[in-house]
């Protein structure tokens, strides 16, 4: 198990070295002007120089590497107006646009994204599992059909429809749910929740129809394994059958899309961002490509990879645990 865990650890920090690399040619090499898009349209040569230079632009491109992959490991100095500013490590530089830290701004953000998608992975992850195996076990009957029809029909509909549609008519015209915003659940949990329960919902929903149908497929394939039948046969309840000896053969699949989920909707969950009026990852991502702001832009994709890099070994470790022979293999 040590050795499996090691050799997943390699490989992850392998994916995320090398997303900085490409992430800093396609910023920092290609061409660009930042200088000029900071300084604005009236704005002489000299200005322009003025600025490169305090933002570091002026140094060769290899001189830049070197000194941003020295601040992700023991921090660097920055000169900005004369005067010596120290980012510790990991540093993902300053702010181009408002110069704040780059990674004290995403880290601001980032329990927006943490809570919206701790409570709506929960909820589509839950419901989706429990629907789907209940429905694979009368594969075929009218409830089976109705359940596959409708989680069809509701994939079909783009989620920010769903979302804005949701958010008129039962936030704002008829005021069904609570208007939507965030609040730290250290300091109110009870406004935390009510804050957060309306994407909470929308986005739960939406994702648990096709977790139903994830659950379903993989569980009629589980119940008609040999042991399942050597379960029955040994006396045990239908409900211990189906939940505890053929879900857990049959999560083992759907624990993998999950994990890939999670950490997508951890760094792009913009379109719920921006219709509740939640200011998380995604709309930091938005504004810094909007004002060209290079150390933003790369920090968001950095903090991205390594999102997914962890979920994905998370899911890799779940994995082996549920099945055994993946860490064979």
């Amino acid at each position: 198990m040590l050795v499996y865990i090691l050799r997943r650890l390699a490989s992850a920090i392998s994916v995320v070295l090398v997303t900085i690399v490409i992430s800093f040619g396609l910023f920092f090499v290609a061409p660009s002007d930042p200088a000029g898009m900071l300084c604005g349209v009236k704005c002489n040569t000299q200005r322009v120089a003025e600025i490169e230079k305090s933002l570091g632009l002026d140094k060769p491109t290899s001189e830049q590497f070197v000194l941003y992959m020295k601040g992700l490991v023991v921090g660097r100095t920055y000169e900005s107006g004369g005067v010596s500013r120290q980012c510790p490590a990991p540093c993902l530089g300053f702010s181009f646009k408002n110069d704040q830290p780059v990674l004290g701004t995403l880290l601001a953000r980032l329990p927006v994204n943490l809570s919206l998608v701790f409570g709506a992975s929960l909820i589509f992850l839950v419901s989706g599992v429990v629907i789907g195996s209940l429905a694979a076990k009368r594969p075929g009957t009218t409830a089976d059909r109705a359940l596959v029809g409708t989680t069809l029909l509701m994939s079909s509909v783009p989620y920010y429809i769903i979302a804005i549609l949701i958010f008129l008519y039962l936030v704002i015209q008829v005021p069904i749910l609570p208007r939507p915003s965030y609040v730290s659940p250290l300091e109110n949990p009870a406004g935390w929740v009510t804050g957060m329960i309306t994407p909470w919902l929308v986005l739960g929903i939406y994702n648990s129809t096709s977790y139903a149908r994830y659950s379903r497929g993989s569980m009629i394939e589980s119940l008609s394994e040999d042991y399942v039948r050597t379960a029955r046969a040994k006396g045990l309840s239908d409900r211990r059958v189906t939940f505890v000896h053929a879900l857990r053969a049959a999560i083992t699949p759907v624990m993998t899309i999950f994990g890939l989920d999670v950490a997508g909707l951890l760094v792009s969950s913009i379109f719920t961002e921006k219709i509740f009026g939640l200011q998380g990852l995604g709309i930091t991502a938005l504004q810094s490509l909007t004002n060209y702001d290079l150390p933003l832009i790369m920090g968001t994709v950095i903090v991205g990879a390594v999102v997914l890099v962890i979920m994905n070994f998370v899911v890799d470790i779940l994995y082996s645990v549920l099945d055994p022979r993946v860490r064979l293999a």
